[in-house]
């Protein structure tokens, strides 16, 4: 006992050291490239810090302090992060401490779980970092979102649901854990009805009953209360963002997009799942030829439910963002595959050489291992640099000279975050006026510029700061360019400028004047317009 236990121990260590290792260089990397101080990646982060600032300060669920408005993905973890300011302080570096800390937990677990399967120091090590690494979990730690909590949430779920018969304590982590994933991320809906699905098949009805309850009456009881502020049963930026099925006259278009373009026809589902889900369906196969169906359901279970959740989240969600949405998959992914090829692990050669097509299928997951850390390299380089020069200056550019004033834009996290503005989201994650034109993805239209042009004059907005592009040649007739903010290099923005327009005639030549004599970083080149 005292070996394993120390098995335990050197691997989580070890894992530990090298995972941190990598993120405290990628971090300074970052820091010495955005004034000393760590930008996240993506402005996505400040929008969570902007909710939890004004919760924990105002008393308003909002991006801004003024109004309620659902803008967090994420509402638990948008509510710990507020509890945590309201505890410590207002501090922008909150969300990587927390994700700092659930990230040893993850390694933690993983340690636990894979200790137990090879009891082995060497090969627990190089499951936990394949795992960690193959979701790129240090991109994660680093954007200072709720993926990481996400990701500890399932490691704990896989690791207790075999246990939990026999120990209180890894029941309780179970149905716990049930409880918090709905909440920290929408997509977990996916995953509690295929796992009562698969229970289902296994005839264990009360188990499936439990999964369902336990998901559900949180998301249930949070769709309630945000009806009833917002008028949509879900956060803005999945009424905005997800995929609607609905039976009225648009059914089969709905249902075209997502049996094709969201699954089969998504590029980014096969860059994300195909390798793993075929080496599901490998040993799926080969079960249900040599069991019986029940029998290779129970030996497959967490195989079956990651994969069609898998492909749940690739009809119904989005499998783009960083490797972020897909994160939980890829390690739960990790947690049930590797058990099945540990053999691997212990004699490579004779595996190789034994099975064949499951060594060419992990070759094609190494492959695309390389392929997300180069892509992951590239964003932590250079992400928080654009983020800096982008939406930072713009922040700082609102504080100075107009930190109260009514404003339009479209990337909303640090210019609320930073400063207290109204805002008007034209994208609809943080005003419910303009979701009616974004919602199911639509495109911008004339309906939308004539909302735009009379919304901002009745209730006096007075600068838009936007990416023409957004606007798709909607940009109201009475706005007046004031100026173009651009930068080199697009990385984790949108666009690589930033135009500024006077909503207020009037306030033109002052807006023109205080573009000019703010001191913007050196990397963003100023355009005046004439």
């Amino acid at each position: 006992m005292h070996s394993f236990r120390n098995i335990g121990l050197r691997s989580f260590f070890i894992s530990f050291a090298v995972f941190f290792t990598v993120c405290l260089l990628y971090y300074i990397n970052s820091v010495l490239k955005t004034g000393g101080h760590y930008v996240y990646l993506l402005d996505d982060a400040y929008i969570h810090l902007a909710v939890a600032k004004n919760f924990a300060i105002h008393h308003v669920w909002g991006i801004t302090q003024y109004k309620f408005s659902s803008a967090s993905s994420s509402p638990l973890f948008t509510f710990i992060i507020s509890v945590l300011i309201k505890i410590i302080g207002n501090n922008d570096q909150i969300p990587l401490y927390f994700n700092a800390v659930f990230s040893v937990g993850v390694i933690y677990f993983l340690t636990r779980y894979f200790r137990d399967i090879f009891n082995d120091v060497k090969k627990t090590f190089l499951a936990v970092i394949f795992t960690l690494f193959f979701a790129v979990l240090h991109l994660q730690l680093l954007t200072g979102m709720e993926h990481i909590f996400q990701v500890f949430l399932f490691v704990v779920n896989v690791f207790c649901f075999p246990r939990r018969d026999k120990n209180k304590l890894a029941l309780v982590g179970f149905y716990g854990t049930i409880l918090l994933m709905g909440l920290t991320r929408f997509e977990s809906m996916f995953y509690f009805v295929v796992m009562a699905f698969v229970l289902l098949l296994l005839k264990k009805s009360k188990d499936a009953a439990g999964v369902l309850l336990a998901g559900f009456i949180p998301i249930i009881i949070f769709c309630y209360f945000n009806n009833q502020q917002a008028g949509y049963f879900f956060p803005n930026s999945v009424v905005v963002k997800g995929t609607k099925l609905s039976f009225d006259s648009q059914f089969l278009i709905q249902l075209k997009t997502i049996v094709f373009d969201n699954f089969l026809l998504n590029i980014s589902f096969y860059k994300v799942g195909l390798f793993p889900l075929l080496l599901c369906a490998i040993f799926i196969g080969r079960d249900l030829k040599s069991k019986t169906f029940r029998e290779a359901v129970d030996n497959n279970f967490f195989l079956i439910v990651f994969s069609l959740t898998t492909i749940c989240h690739s009809m119904f969600a989005d499998f783009k963002g960083l490797f972020r949405y897909e994160a939980y998959l890829l390690v739960g992914l990790s947690m049930v595959l590797i058990p099945k090829v540990k053999d691997l692990f212990w004699d490579f050669k004779k595996y190789c050489r034994k099975e064949i097509l499951i060594s060419v299928v992990i070759v094609l997951n190494g492959l695309l291992w390389i392929y997300k850390s180069w892509i992951a390299h590239k964003v932590i380089d250079n992400g928080g640099k654009n983020i800096y020069e982008q939406q930072i200056q713009s922040a700082r550019f609102l504080h100075t000279y107009y930190n109260t004033s009514k404003i339009v834009a479209n990337d909303i996290g640090a210019i609320t975050y930073y400063t207290d503005i109204h805002l008007l989201d034209i994208v609809g994650l943080g005003s419910k006026e303009t979701i009616v034109f974004n919602e199911n993805r639509k495109a911008f239209d004339h309906n939308f510029e004539d909302f735009l042009t009379r919304y901002c004059l009745k209730n006096k907005y007075e600068i838009a700061m936007v990416y023409d592009g957004w606007l798709q040649g909607h940009i109201p007739k009475n706005w007046k360019k004031a100026a173009v903010l651009k930068i080199e290099n697009k990385v984790t923005v949108a666009r690589l400028e930033v135009s500024v327009y006077s909503i207020n005639r009037d306030n033109l030549q002052l807006l023109k004047q205080n573009i000019k004599n703010f001191n913007w970083d050196k990397n963003v080149t100023v355009i005046l317009m004439d």
